[in-house]
């Protein structure tokens, strides 16, 4: 194997025997998740980079990646939804809320039936900005 094969990449992205994952949009997902059964891009490797620097407290490496991952063409819909999520979260616990904001109405743009999971509802710093945001849409689409 040549110096640029990814061949030691494929253990980063498998997931260890007997490690249950949560259904999609939980905190926890593994970032393996993003970019099983497709072709790897860039993007899908900075997703994945991104949500496991999450998991892992690096914040400001997961923005930046997250963030990465969208500006080079973050493929798959759910993944784009849960890179602005995971900025909302990022933005909010920064107290930055107008970023928290825009980030979660991103996700909602782009799913608008997404929900946290009731974990991530009910945290005390986005879930109420998620709640605000959602039914201040859903209120704009009724009209």
């Amino acid at each position: 194997m040549t110096a640029c094969e990814t061949g030691p990449l494929k253990d980063v992205f498998e997931k260890p025997a007997g490690v249950e994952t949560q259904p999609s949009g939980g905190v926890g997902t593994p970032a393996a998740q993003a970019a099983s059964a497709r072709t790897l891009t860039v993007a899908d490797l900075k997703f994945a980079l991104g949500v496991k620097s999450y998991e892992e407290g690096n914040y400001k490496e997961a923005q930046q990646a997250l963030q990465g991952a969208l500006n080079d063409g973050l493929e798959k819909k759910e993944d784009q939804v849960q890179a602005y999520k995971y900025l909302a979260f990022i933005h909010c616990g920064a107290k930055r809320e107008k970023s928290c904001r825009e980030a979660f109405t991103k996700a909602l743009e782009l799913n608008p039936d997404f929900e946290l999971s009731s974990a991530e509802a009910g945290h005390p710093i986005w879930g109420k900005v998620f709640r605000e945001i959602k039914e201040a849409k859903q209120v704009k689409d009724a009209k």
